[in-house]
């Protein structure tokens, strides 16, 4: 078969195995070794900081348990028979009463798609653990151990979340990423921008996580039960509509879309991922771009079959437009900053909103293929823009650096750096180039409101996508060699004494782990090849064997939808055909834009932006994208300052009204009285007299006042 004939083909597929057909293992206790050895490490490495270690022993833990933890889920891959298995590993949760009972325990769900998510998150994390034990050597003692302490305590709560066979344990695991994150990013605790990173981060997936843990209780209310397994049996006979309300089942997509928006960052709760770049670049690339914000995609991919419960898909549409629309969004803002991790950290929002694109047109396939690639060009591009913030102390300005590849020791960097930026800017035959192509041409096959011109719009980000995407690569990377000294900067560096600053070079830890993770980028797109009884490369044959089936295109054409899936087109061509031509030259132009301003003629992007600012029709333009779109200015006036405002008018009730009218004046008034009517009971006769008379009086008083008030009448 020609090369182009596997372009053009369209996914074709066997029938899914189904997935309600999984069967218990009572065998396979060794799997619960992926979660065992990272809580192991995190033991250890506390056990390190209170031994006041100073020697890289946490790393090496770190490393050899994650190590430990990808072996066992090779292994199990290994071993995967379709339609997976449901591994018992602890008795956690089992209740039982009379009519029903409630279970969930700590058990895993190996199915294909557990097992995708799996393999790349422990061979991802090891990499990235073993960069990091030369990236974070200048931390060497507590807070060495602490960082590979929270390390650890990521891969184990992502772990849970990826492998539980229940949406309780998938809860305890999502709650378990989102406080890493909080630990990671916050890791430079006395600087106040980290520390106000890690709250942001916190809060904001808050409101996802409430979205999370109403859907599960839903779950449990409408259809009986939390696990996968038995979900599916449920959602395929329809007995839960017999007895449950029908706005419960149609509210759980719409909560589960809420928690996957927060934890992928997607409009409107994107705004926390491009702060929590305060953390080490480790961190960026490990939990911010490669594995805890495709948590998201892997939620609404496992529970496909909820979505689809609604024959109109209305909330995948919603799911679709939100995508496209932070694709976008993050994409321009990307254009004007000139942070190179805060650039990677917006094109990580942007890719995410392409995933959530794939979900939302129904193609599972493109998403879990886009999070697959995408989990190793932007790792390798992250862990890139960290040695260049290692070596050049803490310089991320990409107007402050210029030709490292002519530099010695800086080749792997920076080829490794075009190769990441190769595959996100989907240059042809890269994996970005298929991944991403997958998603974009589902957008004009797949009849939803308005889809085509989410199609236009997910091409036009494209471009901008490849633009500054190579804005980055050239200013840095290529042209002729400059660079300043970063804040991190004191003095003279390494030992020289002649006044100037010496970039530091990175060596084999993190050589090695750019290098291989830059391959890695580029063999990920061979899956598209390795057709193994379903067309469209070894990812689509692990997603058919998932609650995610339904999201393969010729799944769908066995349908209803093969009439709707027909008529889609492309200029007139099959959209899987010409999207491969149209997205590839819409890459080129985006290159060749940015090769000319910032490669060739550097002065023309400087005279650009000042023309732009130079005219009141046009100034906006520039200051709104270098600004964020001013979103959180926007959030400050309309939720936060509100919200500081409202908290300090309650503050000032419950401290005056609350606590000193009511609390301290009740407590008050008593003894206020009592001191007043001493005198009348010192033992005199003459006060004796006096509080009879009194009394007598207030008698007097208190009864006609009654009859006055025809208490009697």
């Amino acid at each position: 078969m020609s090369l182009l004939s596997m372009l053009s083909s369209s996914v074709l597929t066997a029938a899914p195995v189904p997935v309600a057909d999984v069967h218990q293992a009572f065998d396979m206790g060794w799997a619960g070794l992926i979660l065992w050895l990272p809580l192991l490490s995190l033991i250890a490495c506390g056990c390190c900081a209170m031994m006041r270690c100073t020697s890289k022993l946490p790393a090496w833990i770190t490393v050899g348990s994650l190590a430990g933890s990808f072996v066992t889920a090779m292994f199990l891959y290994l071993n995967y028979e379709p339609p997976g298995d449901v591994v018992n590993i602890v008795r956690w949760i089992d209740l039982s009463w009379v009519g029903g009972g409630f279970e969930a325990n700590i058990s895993f769900y190996i199915d294909s798609l557990s097992l995708l998510w799996i393999l790349f998150v422990t061979g991802l994390g090891t990499l990235i653990a073993f960069y990091a034990s030369e990236y974070m050597e200048t931390d060497l003692g507590s807070g060495y151990c602490r960082f590979f302490a929270g390390v650890s305590v990521f891969l184990f709560a992502m772990s849970a979340l990826v492998l539980a066979d229940n949406l309780v344990l998938l809860y305890l695991g999502w709650e378990g990423v989102g406080f890493a994150s909080y630990w990671l990013i916050g890791y430079y605790y006395t600087k106040p921008e980290a520390v106000a990173a890690a709250k942001k981060a916190f809060i904001v997936n808050r409101i996802g996580d409430l979205g999370l843990a109403l859907a599960v209780y839903l779950c449990w209310t409408s259809f009986g039960t939390v696990q996968y397994d038995e979900l599916v049996t449920v959602i395929e006979s329809g007995d839960y509509a017999r007895m449950t309300d029908d706005w419960s089942v149609a509210a759980i997509p719409w909560l589960l879309m809420l928690a996957a928006f927060g934890k992928s960052a997607q409009l409107p709760l994107y705004v926390w991922l491009p702060d929590a770049m305060e953390g080490p670049t480790p961190v960026s690339a490990l939990i911010h771009a490669a594995t805890m914000v495709t948590a998201g995609i892997y939620l609404l991919a496992r529970m496909y079959p909820v979505f689809l419960l609604d024959g109109d898909h209305t909330a995948l549409h919603v799911v679709a437009w939100v995508g496209g629309l932070t694709a976008l969004l993050a994409a321009t803002i990307g254009m004007a900053q000139y942070d190179i991790k805060r650039i990677m950290a917006y094109s990580t929002v942007s890719q995410l909103g392409y995933m959530f694109m794939g979900l939302g047109v129904l193609t599972t396939y493109g998403a879990a293929y886009h999070v697959f690639t995408h989990a190793f060009f932007k790792a390798a591009l992250f862990l890139t823009c960290g040695a260049v913030m290692h070596g050049f102390a803490g310089q991320l300005d990409l107007r402050k650096l210029s030709g490292l590849r002519h530099m010695k020791g800086w080749k792997i960097t920076s080829y490794a750096m075009l190769i990441g930026c190769l595959c996100l800017a989907g240059f042809p035959f890269t994996s970005g180039y298929f991944s991403k192509d997958a998603i974009l041409a589902e957008a004009f096959v797949t009849h939803g409101p308005g889809f085509q011109w989410l199609g236009f719009m997910a091409l036009f980000t494209a471009g901008l996508t490849a633009y500054y995407t190579f804005r980055v690569w050239f200013r840095v990377c290529a042209g002729p060699v400059s660079y300043e000294a970063g804040d991190d900067h004191h003095g003279d560096d390494h030992g020289h004494d002649d006044g100037h600053f010496h970039p530091h070079a990175p060596r084999f830890a993190m050589n090695s782990v750019m290098a291989i993770i830059a391959i890695g980028a580029l063999v990920a797109a061979v899956p598209y090849f390795m057709d193994s009884g379903v067309k469209g490369g070894w990812i689509a044959d692990m997603v058919n064997d998932s609650t995610a089936s339904e999201g393969i295109p010729a799944v769908r054409a066995a349908a209803d939808h093969a009439a709707d899936h027909a008529h889609g087109s492309l200029f007139g061509y099959d959209p899987h055909v010409a999207m491969y031509w149209v997205s590839g030259g819409v890459g080129f132009i985006g290159i060749a834009i940015a090769a000319w301003l910032h490669l060739f003629r550097r002065e023309d992007a400087v005279s650009l932006r000042r023309a732009l600012l130079s005219r009141s029709a046009t100034a906006w333009l520039p200051r709104a994208m270098e600004r964020k779109w001013y979103v959180d200015e926007i959030y400050h006036a309309l939720i936060r300052a509100p919200l500081w405002v409202g908290s300090h008018v309650l503050h000032g009730i419950d401290r005056i009204l609350v606590d000193m009218v009511l609390v301290d004046g009740t407590a008050k008034l008593p003894r206020l009285l009592g001191r007043w009517v001493q005198p009348l009971t010192n033992g005199t006769v003459h006060a004796s007299a006096t509080a009879m008379a009194g009394g007598v009086a207030l008698l007097v008083i208190v009864v006609l006042l009654i009859l006055h008030l025809g208490v009697f009448a």
